[in-house]
């Protein structure tokens, strides 16, 4: 039985070692230029036209063809994708699922509502990856990730919020605060995958120190974190370190953001996914 992972290319994942493993692109789209979120996309050239750009500015899911050519000639499919409530991806994957279905009888896909985005999902990722190589049945794997996503959650940290407010995902009145200068706003994935604010902090340190402590509030005891940063490497690695010292044997994998979290998050963005006790 042929067995493969996909997931929105929000998760800015490209490969997955160990498995059959696709990314299915989104496209972010300014006026005349489109970029698509794909291996050898030159994230920063678009954050860089974007912080220059007046004009508007957006993102497109992948069609229901995209993601049945990632769906490939699988027997079964499992995945992710961005949050329905901040994107029509997820309700695309579910229609190329009820089209590759009834075209392949026997076949199945299953993809998760991840409510989130980033390095949430590539924790699911990696956890079906998991449960796969384990050697568990397709309804054990589809029930076990459903169960391990209730333990997983993600926070932000984030400089701008320009582009989330043009595009009506949080409120100009929110992305004016963040725009103060030295004001960077932290904040969650809600639990119905909407964007919740949380804390205003005067610089990255402070910022920081707040994601750490919001961790440990919501049930961070040393697991799996992932963090992704827009052109903010010195930051990931500091939070590393903060976290660290509290949880010396914590996981914790640091990469950069891919194109549709770097249009989101903009330059000085950090994503942190982590796993909770329960997980």
């Amino acid at each position: 039985m042929k067995i493969k992972i996909v997931a929105d290319s929000s998760a800015n994942l490209t490969t997955l070692e160990g498995m059959d493993f696709a990314s299915v692109p989104l496209k972010i789209v300014a006026g005349e230029r489109e970029f698509v979120d794909a291996p050898g996309m030159d994230v920063g050239e678009m954050v860089q036209f974007l912080r220059g750009y007046k004009g508007t500015s957006g993102s497109a899911c992948p069609s229901v063809g995209d993601w049945i050519e990632a769906f490939g000639d699988a027997d079964v499919v499992f995945g992710t994708a961005i949050t329905s409530n901040l994107s029509g991806c997820y309700g695309s994957s579910q229609m190329a699922k009820a089209e590759y279905e009834e075209a392949h009888p026997g076949r199945k896909v299953y993809i998760l509502d991840s409510l989130s985005t980033g390095p949430e999902m590539q924790l699911i990722v990696e956890k079906l990856r998991e449960l796969i190589q384990a050697g568990k049945d397709v309804e054990t794997v589809w029930e076990e990730v459903q169960t391990y996503w209730e333990h997983t959650h993600l926070l932000f940290s984030l400089e701008s919020l320009k582009n989330l407010a043009n595009n009506g995902r949080t409120s100009h009145a929110v992305a004016a605060i963040a725009g103060l200068l030295g004001i960077r706003l932290v904040g969650k994935a809600s639990d119905v995958g909407t964007l919740e604010p949380m804390d205003k902090c005067r610089g990255e340190k402070k910022a920081l120190s707040c994601i750490v402590g919001h961790m440990k509030n919501m049930g961070y005891g040393g697991g799996k974190v992932r963090i992704a940063h827009c052109f903010n490497e010195n930051a990931a690695k500091e939070l590393a370190s903060l976290i660290r010292r509290e949880f010396p044997n914590a996981e914790i994998e640091m990469g950069n953001c891919t194109g549709l979290c770097s249009f989101y998050a903009e330059k000085g963005g950090l994503l942190v996914g982590f796993e909770d006790v329960g997980a």
